[in-house]
């Protein structure tokens, strides 16, 4: 019998597997697909050490008009997807009060602060240096105005958090970024972030790693996942599979998993589409044209484009729309050449009310863990909470940061 098992390989699960492994356990990793081919296939590829804050909903009434009738890329939604995430957006929306989530922010920051710390020695024991860069992340501004407020603001987050970044006037970033042909009002560049040019293969490339360490990675069903007798068993391609602790790192698709065990995990489900395309200049940075609610990223396969938030049906088909404006407003800045033969695909951030991963000890079954909830973040913090999460097991603690624990977060 396995020591432990981790439920779900992507980037969040696997850096679990790696740092529970690194700490003397028999770790045995199950997925139903291959590592990295789910939702940690489809990001935009940025370790965002700069991401201090996690994403608030708006409060004031304009904007939440503007989401409501579709005057903004940032956010789409249908009826049957709001009203099936009414119970967690409403208290999404209470969470966002200013003072609560500042209170959230200062715990949040102590996260993304340590992200590329976390992920370096990963990177260089993988083998996957030549899939990084360190050029950080560009904002781009298309009206005077909004860059003007963008860097009071980031002066302030620079001010609380100590991330740094540099403010460029559009016709100064025009001539530091080849890609772009037509200048913008001002860009702030987060220069702390990293970023990847194939999500899914360095999470392939983390799962090989936890391979050659002698780690298992077995595909199997996680809606198996049981208590046999003082462990827990999932089936797999190699049968049963039981262990002593089991932690189920499964983003999006923890609450449905859990529920079956009487949890009740209120989760906001943030579906992104991305898609590729040819540029005879590639990006020196990933880009995120604010205006737009898109970024645009150099990778490997090419030009990728991802979008916002769409608020739908979990079970709904793809609706590019948001795609297809993005692609539109870049192509008013940049040359942008054809769409790379390829699935649509389409994923969702798996988005908790309260803004916080859930990491820790499940409050009502011995030897069952959680690491799941990472939101926009499972990329960029995926090694960070797996420390985290393995330094709680490892000294029999409850408590993972306080905040996000299970403890006291769940009905």
């Amino acid at each position: 019998m396995a020591d432990m098992l981790v439920i779900g390989a992507g980037m969040v699960g696997v850096s679990t597997a790696l740092a529970l492994q690194a700490r003397g356990h028999d770790v045995t990793l199950v997925d139903r697909k291959a590592p990295g081919r789910e939702t940690s296939f489809g990001n935009a590829g940025i370790i965002q050490a700069e991401a201090a804050e996690p994403y608030a909903l708006p409060r004031d009434l304009a904007t939440l008009l503007r989401f409501g009738a579709g005057l903004t890329n940032d956010v789409m939604w249908r009826p049957r997807g709001v009203l099936e995430m009414a119970p967690a957006l409403w208290s999404y929306f209470r969470n966002s009060l200013p003072a609560k989530h500042a209170t959230t922010s200062r715990i949040y920051a102590r996260l993304t602060s340590r992200a590329t710390a976390d992920h370096a020695p990963l990177i260089e024991a993988a083998g996957a240096e030549n899939l990084m860069s360190r050029q950080g992340l560009a904002i781009l501004y298309r009206a005077p105005a909004a860059f003007a407020a963008a860097v009071t603001d980031a002066e302030r987050v620079h001010g609380t958090y100590g991330v740094t970044f540099r403010a460029s006037d559009g016709l100064g970033y025009l001539r530091e970024e080849p890609a772009l042909t037509k200048a913008p009002a001002g860009v702030i560049v987060w220069d702390q972030s990293w970023s990847c040019a194939s999500p899914g293969d360095l999470t392939a490339a983390y799962a090989a790693l936890f391979s050659r360490r002698g780690g298992r990675v077995l595909t199997g069903d996680a809606g198996t996942l049981q208590q046999a007798g003082q462990g827990w068993s999932v089936l797999t391609e190699s049968g049963a599979t039981t262990a002593e602790t089991a932690v189920v790192a499964l983003g999006p698709w923890a609450p449905q998993l859990l529920k079956r065990f009487g949890y009740r995990i209120q989760m906001i489900y943030k579906r992104g589409y991305h898609g590729h395309y040819g540029m005879d200049v590639a990006l020196r940075r990933p880009l995120l044209d604010v205006a737009n609610g898109v970024v645009a990223a150099p990778m490997t396969s090419g030009l990728r484009i991802s979008t916002g938030a769409a608020l739908v049906h979990r079970g709904a088909g793809p609706d590019t729309r948001q795609l297809d404006r993005g692609l539109r407003a870049l192509g008013e800045i940049m040359d942008i050449g054809a769409r790379r033969d390829e699935p649509q695909w389409y994923g969702s951030r798996p988005c908790l009310p309260d803004m916080l991963p859930m990491v820790g000890r499940a409050p009502r079954h011995s030897g069952l863990w959680f690491n799941f909830g990472h939101g926009h973040q499972g990329f960029t913090l995926g090694p960070t909470t797996a420390e985290l999460l393995a330094q709680a097991h490892e000294q029999g603690s409850e408590a993972v940061l306080g905040a996000i624990s299970p403890a006291g977060r769940l009905r």
